[in-house]
């Protein structure tokens, strides 16, 4: 992780899956959020509505050094990264549809 520290990227093996060709939607979760469930679907339709944006969920427990590494407190967290892996929104809680949509406008 101390890469992605230095540089402000992240990559597709940090992630554990493969970066959007325009964004990508990453969601830190943990087994019993209730809001996390919410902001699964929203994400997977805002993923599904914009070509090249990818929705990838990460189960924070099970990764607990980019959790540390990244400073996610709560969850859900949800970063917006662009084509490059580079972190440009940062939001903890659910989110609403049109915010999403309004954050991947930094990213694209």
């Amino acid at each position: 992780m101390r890469d992605a520290d230095r540089s402000g990227r992240l990559s597709a093996a940090e992630l554990g899956g493969e970066l959007g060709r325009r964004a990508t939607l990453v969601q830190f979760s943990s087994a019993f959020c209730q809001p996390c469930r919410a902001t699964r679907r929203t994400l997977d339709e805002v993923a599904a509505m914009v070509d090249g944006v990818v929705h990838l969920e990460i189960d924070a427990e099970a990764h607990l050094e980019l959790v540390r590494a990244l400073d996610v407190v709560r969850t859900p967290t949800v970063l917006v990264l662009d084509a490059s892996g580079r972190i440009v929104r940062r939001a903890s809680g659910q989110p609403r549809r049109a915010d999403v949509i309004a954050a991947l406008g930094d990213a694209v």
